[in-house]
């Protein structure tokens, strides 16, 4: 499957790739389709950079930047000039979906990822993960926040906390009714 690589964004231009990609594991957002279903796929896919450099480290797609095929090292460069903490955030996107899990960004949560168990459309995320750097300091006023917007949509906030270049330290927070 093949994508092209356009300011930071990934588009698959074929449909049935596109189709394919999504069903594989929901990467990327058909484009005009707010809430797709597999079989309605009839549009190019939108991949983020963070799914795109997964996909291309799994060999599941190679990108191009003006017809020049672009390496996992061009791509993780890519991902590092536009995210911040790209490194920390990857380990943690990668963590999740080499277990199973479907993980798409949490920009309408307020944090970095939603995390679904079966898929968006199929089930609720249930998890909200927000990455903390091991020496960032987390106020009780973030907690709570984070806390109060997870329970408001019915999940669990989970701070990631990448510990070294493989390994994450997870603490959930679960909030109690007195």
């Amino acid at each position: 499957m093949k994508g092209e690589l356009i300011e930071n964004r990934v588009i698959v231009w074929n449909i049935e790739d596109s189709r394919k990609l999504f069903a594989s594991g929901y990467y990327g957002k058909p484009i005009g389709i707010p809430k797709p279903k597999i079989e309605e796929i009839d549009a190019p896919l939108i991949l983020d950079l963070i799914e795109s450099l997964y996909l291309l480290e799994n060999k599941k797609i190679t990108i191009s930047k003006s017809k020049h095929k672009v390496t996992v090292n061009q791509m993780t460069d890519i991902c590092k000039n536009e995210h911040h903490d790209f490194d920390k955030k990857y380990l943690v996107y990668k963590n999740f979906r080499d277990k199973g899990y479907i993980i798409n960004p949490g920009i309408k949560f307020g944090c970095d990822f939603a995390v679904y168990e079966k898929g968006p459309g199929i089930d609720h995320a249930p998890f909200l993960i927000q990455v903390y750097n091991r020496n960032e300091p987390i106020t009780s006023t973030g907690i709570v926040l984070a806390g109060r917007l997870a329970t408001s949509v019915k999940k669990q906030f989970i701070l990631a906390i990448p510990k070294g270049k493989d390994n994450v330290d997870f603490l959930a927070l679960d909030w109690w009714k007195a």
